[in-house]
């Protein structure tokens, strides 16, 4: 048996058994297990188990100790549907995590200066803003499109870099004055999206030091972290207080926990010790279909917080 079989087997099996021990903890004390962090499904992932409605969903993730949810796709859902995931998540008591305001992968929207395609990044962000405040979301995701690799026209990266700043601070007098949050998320070029403008913590930390604002964070994506820089740990700790949000999934593959290279208990032990209360979204799919896969999934997030 190879190891991704063998974890995948061990998931289910400590899925089961940890089902069981949920039963008879609800049985007699009435309570239900939960988690040490804010960790966040998305809809889709437990579909199996819980059906399509989302609001039976949110319900299975919170029957399971899921304190939060994200939906980076909330803003192009319908308005009857934005209030029924807010009306369910209220009455469970659950935090919204991110959804994404904007995110112009493959174009250079925020490197060059163009008034138009500017108005509507900033018309992005004003949507964005009205459906936060509708389903009491808090942080809105961000992505500033792509560098300017080429072509006589090219701009050097300096002033690449000073445009997407000016942006920024345009989008943040937009987002602060709601009491928001717009993360930027670094993204990987080797497996998902290259030439993306923005790649490494570094960079999304510099740049947030010059916009200048609590509306204005790091997004951690662990998973696509670990393929640009690796040592987690670390560069977490350096950018410690520009990080206003996570999200995992393991490499490679992009699943959950347990089925690649990334050392999750830790992770999430020392993010847990630095005092983190907000969300860590899972931005990721399931190794394996149908209930078992979700009963691996939850397996893996019993497991990772076992610290």
């Amino acid at each position: 048996m190879d190891r991704r079989s063998f974890l995948t087997t061990a998931a289910v099996a400590a899925a089961a058994s940890t089902s069981a021990q949920m039963g008879q903890a609800q049985d007699n004390s009435g309570e239900k297990k939960g988690f040490q962090l804010k960790y966040a499904p998305h809809f889709g992932m437990f579909k199996n188990s819980a059906g399509d409605g989302l609001a039976d969903q949110l319900k299975f993730a919170h029957d399971q100790g899921f304190t939060a949810w994200e939906d980076n796709g909330m803003p192009k859902r319908s308005v009857e549907d934005q209030n029924i995931v807010a009306k369910t998540m209220d009455k469970l008591g659950m935090t919204m995590g991110v959804l994404v305001a904007h995110g112009s992968i493959g174009k250079l929207t925020f490197v060059r200066k163009d008034q138009a395609v500017w108005d509507a990044v900033l018309a992005d962000i004003k949507h964005g803003i009205e459906v936060a405040k509708r389903v009491n979301a808090k942080w809105m995701t961000v992505v500033p499109g792509n560098v300017d690799e080429g072509g006589r026209d090219r701009i050097a990266m300096g002033y690449q870099t000073a445009n997407v700043i000016e942006l920024l601070r345009r989008c943040v007098d937009l987002v602060e004055p709601e009491g928001l949050v717009m993360v930027l998320e670094p993204l990987n070029w080797y497996a998902n999206h290259g030439g993306v403008f923005l790649q490494r913590s570094d960079q999304a930390y510099a740049i947030c030091k010059a916009v200048n604002s609590p509306a204005c964070k790091i997004l951690f994506d662990i998973y696509h972290q670990q393929i640009t820089e690796g040592n987690l740990i670390p560069n977490i700790d350096a950018c410690w207080d520009e990080i206003g949000y996570f999200q995992s999934g393991d490499n490679p593959g992009r699943k959950e926990p347990g089925t690649g290279e990334i050392n999750y208990r830790n992770v999430f032990k020392h993010i847990h010790e630095k005092g983190f209360d907000g969300v860590i979204g899972m931005e990721h799919g399931n190794s394996m279909k149908g209930v078992e896969g979700e009963q691996a999934v939850i397996a893996a997030y019993r497991d990772a917080d076992n610290f």
